[in-house]
């Protein structure tokens, strides 16, 4: 009897010690799997349980959050949504986050660590902690005149403080309302389909994930490398280039589309943006003087993020002399995003310095104590501060007697490059009108804000496509609101 009661102990415990190690096996081995498992909607019914934390802009909350009362119980909402959405992007239940939503989205879930009052307090409590909050860069007069100005055209606007970084406003047209993809719905699904489908690709962020011919606003870039590298030395000295410009080794040639450009000054070729001359700088500065000044302001970088990550603009380093005459105005391979264009305008304005742009200024918890702040952005010496001096006074020119005199704004120095980028095989693409710029109050030391603004122009208005035409009366609006602000 006493062996049986034994046998039946041990029989026992057995049982309790499999038990044991498939609760182990279950909940630490397989938890994984579990997790990953579609068919679990614990995650997601804990993660929208209570509101997301907001993004703000200028003091003001553009995101919120609406009760639903269901499962998942809190969706996400938008103020101004298409307007900000290239800030925010989304946040939806059924198709994840992308952009701001997406990069701080463990503090504005809640799910950071950081957020938690004490080491290990979740653990102990385990009470979820409150979404964050994201303070923005953006200001919003400045995002406001960026969109309104773009209007109905497809485009992009980037705006940065030359001092500091910041980016001021971050725009891309045709937009849309992240809000119509918060939720489960079918009518989210529908919508979902319907933005992929739509061929002028409404989530694309223009400013920041495409890359467009920059065109002669490229001649910044250029007008740099040959002052730095002391090619040209007097901005009013003839530059000996023909008109038109055979490229080296070929029998191609370059031509100009204004007249006045053969053996034209630095300052001439620069305010009517004479292809020839820059062609030729360029060939002269050669391909490693220009890969060096084109990568000191940024292209070829494949690490920018604002927090999310920007497109690397490109200034290809394996070309023959006539390729890298088309690549010193901005053509052949050369590509770049708005947003490092505004990159370009602001180093300009920053006396040659640069610094990496920034799109949050601040993350605080939700009773408003600070998480984690921006701070003072390194600079880097993109070139001499002389040659940045000298390319002020001509992108001053060009606002003043050049092709960019609709960006002149009364009672502020304003300093502009307009282009027009050829594009598609023979150039048969509609032509993408540039503009970059920069501008100081009257009552300013420095350059306040630094745009970049391209706008793509449609089959009906190709002969109506100029920097100076379309995208400078935008880039105006920009540093207006700035200014004004």
């Amino acid at each position: 009897m006493t062996r049986n009661i034994r046998h039946a102990a041990v029989f026992c415990a057995l049982l309790l010690v499999a038990l044991v190690v498939n609760a182990a096996r279950v909940q630490i081995v397989q938890a994984p799997e579990y997790d990953d498992n579609p068919a679990n909607r614990r995650p997601d019914i804990a993660r929208y349980q209570q509101p997301r934390g907001d993004i703000l802009v200028g003091g003001k909350a553009v995101t919120g959050s609406r009760d639903t009362g269901e499962h998942l119980r809190y969706e996400r909402t938008y103020a101004n949504g298409p307007m900000y959405a290239p800030v925010t992007g989304f946040a939806s239940q059924a198709y994840g986050t992308t952009l701001l939503e997406h990069a701080e989205d463990g503090l504005l879930s809640g799910a950071d660590p950081m957020l938690a009052p004490l080491p290990l307090w979740n653990d102990v409590t385990g009470a979820p902690n409150p979404g964050g909050d994201v303070v923005t860069t953006i200001d919003g007069a400045a995002q406001r005149a960026a969109f309104e100005g773009l209007g109905g055209r497809k485009g992009a606007v980037a705006a940065i403080e030359p001092a500091t970084g910041r980016v001021l406003a971050l725009v891309s047209t045709p937009s849309y309302d992240p809000q119509s993809l918060s939720g489960n719905s079918a009518a989210a699904t529908r919508t979902w389909n319907r933005l992929n489908a739509d061929p002028d690709k409404p989530m694309l962020n223009r400013a920041v994930s495409r890359t467009y011919p920059p065109g002669s606003t490229f001649k910044v870039v250029t007008a740099a490398a040959a002052l730095d590298s002391g090619v040209i030395r007097d901005l009013d000295a003839p530059t000996r280039s023909p008109d038109p410009y055979t490229l080296p080794g070929t029998r191609t040639k370059l031509t100009n589309e204004s007249d006045g450009c053969r053996d034209a000054s630095l300052r001439e070729a620069f305010e009517w943006s004479c292809n020839t001359v820059f062609a030729k700088l360029g060939v002269d500065v050669g391909v490693r003087g220009m890969t060096s000044t084109a990568e000191a302001f940024g292209f070829n970088d494949d690490g920018l993020r604002v927090p999310f990550p920007v497109a690397r603009s490109t200034f290809d380093t394996s070309v023959d002399r006539a390729q890298l005459g088309l690549s010193s105005i901005g053509q052949y391979n050369t590509r770049a995003t708005p947003l490092q264009m505004a990159m370009v305008a602001a180093a300009v304005a920053g006396g040659g310095q640069v610094r990496q742009p920034y799109l949050v200024e601040r993350t605080t918890r939700a009773g408003g104590s600070l998480v984690a702040a921006a701070g003072s952005r390194p600079s880097r010496e993109v070139m001499r501060p002389s040659t940045a001096a000298l390319l002020k006074e001509l992108m001053t020119g060009v606002v003043d007697n050049g092709t960019g005199a609709k960006a002149a704004i009364p009672g502020a120095t304003v300093g502009g490059k307009t282009g027009t980028a050829q594009h598609g095989v023979g150039n048969s693409g509609t032509p993408y009108a540039w503009f970059i710029s920069w501008a100081r109050g009257d009552g300013d030391a420095e350059p306040r804000v630094a745009v970049a603004v391209v706008v793509e122009g449609s089959a009906a208005d190709r002969e109506g496509v100029s920097g100076g035409g379309l995208a400078a009366p935008i880039a105006r609006g920009v540093m207006e609101a700035v200014l004004g602000g």
